[in-house]
């Protein structure tokens, strides 16, 4: 994602970048990365940017919209996600290593601005409408559901795919090989069993395509 965004930066009218993929380091210790410093074009300034991207499912058993986005695995928070960026990630732009950088491209550092620009493809309980407010709706991509209900007949007319991770941030398409439900559900007992919940494609038989996770808990 860091390339699509630079990509996009590059052809923009509005940006452009002035460095990328800082290293931090202490003597032989490398102990993080800053994203993207770019210059806005209008008003000349330099802006730090941290790029996330993440796959959440929402937790309606949760109360706080905040605290409901969790990765499929359960191993990755949205809320912790935002407390690293804002505790551990921002805060390195001022490191002593990174001064030469400011010196060579002329870059006041008081005068940097830091932004988070955090995109999400979120996944709701299946056939259950979730509030994610003052989250943005349009972030939701799909459905997620436990493997005893994915093993059931409502799922069994349909074809499916399994992504590779690469694959996961793309809309389905017809151009991949689906195989039966059958065969789906002996390749997703398998990832139950090492707890890893898959992404799936489905095609259903009106031709309609979709995403969900399967999870493991």
């Amino acid at each position: 994602m860091e390339h699509v965004f630079k990509h996009l930066i590059t052809v923009s009218d509005e940006y452009e970048v002035l460095l990328s993929n800082l290293f931090i380091e202490e003597g032989k210790i490398r102990i993080g990365e800053l994203d993207f410093i770019l210059r806005e074009h209008k008003t000349n300034k330099p802006i730090h940017v941290e790029l996330a991207y993440k796959f959440y499912i929402i937790n309606p058993e949760i109360s706080e919209p905040i605290y409901r986005l969790m990765g499929p695995n359960k191993r990755d928070m949205f809320f912790t996600k935002l407390d690293k960026l804002k505790e551990k990630q921002l805060p390195l732009l001022y490191h002593n290593s990174l001064l030469s950088h400011w010196d060579d491209h002329d870059i006041n550092l008081l005068e940097i601005e830091q932004k988070c620009c955090f995109k999400a493809q979120l996944f709701e309980p299946y056939e259950k409408k979730t509030s994610i407010r003052p989250l943005n709706t349009a972030c939701i991509s799909g459905n997620w559901i436990r493997f005893d209900d994915f093993n059931t007949k409502e799922f069994s007319a349909s074809q499916y795919y399994i992504p590779k991770k690469l694959e996961w941030v793309i809309a389905p398409h017809r151009k991949v090989h689906w195989i039966s439900h059958f065969e789906t559900l002996m390749e997703v007992n398998l990832r139950m069993v090492k707890e890893n919940s898959p992404m799936l494609w489905v095609k259903r038989p009106s031709g309609v395509m979709e995403k969900f996770f399967v999870v493991w808990w």
